[in-house]
């Protein structure tokens, strides 16, 4: 597993308390077992004399191997299990087969598969009424970040838990207007006190949303526009079929998390120099614009995608020249909603290293984003200094 960060980690802890309070005003409560899976599982499975199993599908390459060990675990405890699509819009091996059993490497070609099958199944509500579980007699409380072993406090301005995912979803979604004009690259990255974006990544990340609710009311929406909105793969909408296209080309690709031996990843003798990734991660490469960005991403946990994009590029092609792999690994520590498949193939491999171009936008190293530092992106919060720009790293920059 990668390393998570307290930013990440402590979005995620606040969602579980808040799905806990959910589920106890439903009558029922959450129940955090503490140790690995394979281990835990074996044991609940006698002492609770579980007879069903059910599950969320995941697709990223640690869960996939996770789930299917659990799976053998509880066919061997003679334990029916019951896995079930809603973390995606759609059932990725189904896309895969509706394409003739290929992997779809362009938005061009997805879109057109998703015109194919038609829309996504409707988000489903939540019951009224759950039954409580019984007696436990073993910690079950969501745990705190010191139990799970941080010692420093949380910076990000953003919380977890589906409540705070449905406030942010109505709010954005209240402006129709904005929602039907919406088109991702013309988004503003040095708005700060309201984000150009929804920033609701992090809670489709962590399953605070169902991504068939926030694509079933921008439908709503766009049935009442007649048409005059935007389209994919600029739109809100197309956001999410970015989303879908990067679970479902990573789920069905050999090692799509790393470089050896992925067929869609350029094999790149990258270099291997510590001094330049450390630099990079911590804002100390003497670019104000990369060095802003990643200041945000430790503060925040979150930025957006044309910085992404850019200190990505800076990494590895367009500058530094390190492997994406580590870029990855720091991606995955830092951001709130990280997921492997979309940081890898959206930030790395589809932006920097085997498709040079996106939206005709060059989204690259420290020029691609100029305009928007000069007009506020390096603000006092998240600007480096003085002696930091100018004695860091010093390199002419090239694209």
């Amino acid at each position: 597993m990668a390393r998570v960060g307290v930013n990440r980690y402590n979005f995620l802890l606040e969602s579980l308390s808040d799905l806990d309070q959910s589920l106890r005003l439903r009558g029922s409560r959450l129940l955090v077992l503490r140790g690995k899976p394979q281990e835990v599982f074996p044991r609940i499975f006698q002492q609770w004399q579980i007879n069903q199993l059910c599950f969320e599908v995941d697709v990223e390459p640690y869960a996939k191997s996770r789930d299917a060990t659990i799976a053998q675990l509880a066919a061997a405890a003679g334990v029916t299990v019951s896995s079930h699509v809603s973390h995606t819009l759609y059932d990725t091996e189904q896309l895969i087969a509706q394409n003739n059993g290929k992997v779809p490497v362009t938005m061009q070609s997805f879109t057109k598969l998703i015109d194919k099958v038609g829309d996504p199944q409707a988000a489903l509500l939540a019951p009224a009424i759950i039954p409580p579980p019984g007696p436990f007699d073993e910690l079950v409380s969501v745990p705190t970040l010191a139990e799970v072993g941080f010692t420093q406090a949380p910076t990000t301005i953003f919380k977890g838990g589906e409540s705070q995912a449905l406030a942010r979803l109505e709010d954005y979604l209240r402006d129709t207007k904005w929602v039907c004009g919406f088109e991702k690259p013309q988004t503003d990255p040095s708005a700060f006190l309201r984000p150009a974006t929804t920033v609701l990544s992090p809670y489709l990340k962590f399953g605070c949303l169902s991504p068939r609710l926030f694509h079933q009311q921008l439908l709503a929406i766009y049935r009442v526009a007649k048409g005059q909105h935007s389209k994919p793969p600029v739109s809100l909408r197309g956001q999410l079929l970015w989303r879908e296209f990067f679970y479902t080309a990573g789920s069905n690709t050999p090692n799509f998390d790393v470089m050896a031996g992925n067929p869609l990843a350029k094999q790149i003798p990258w270099d291997t120099n510590p001094v330049y990734l450390a630099a990079w991660k911590e804002g100390r490469t003497g670019y104000p614009w990369i060095d802003a960005a990643m200041r945000q991403l430790a503060e925040w946990g979150w930025m957006h995608h044309l910085a992404r994009h850019s200190v990505a590029c800076f990494l590895t092609r367009g500058d530094l020249y390190v492997s994406w792999e580590e870029g990855k690994a720091v991606f995955e520590e830092l951001l709130i909603d990280a997921v492997s498949n979309i940081d890898m193939f959206d930030q790395f491999e589809f932006r920097c290293l085997r498709w040079l171009l996106c939206f005709g936008v060059a989204s690259c190293s420290a020029e691609g984003n100029s305009g928007a530092a000069l007009q506020g992106c390096c603000t006092s919060r998240n600007r480096p200094p003085l002696a930091c720009r100018t004695a860091a790293l010093v390199h002419l920059y090239q694209c």
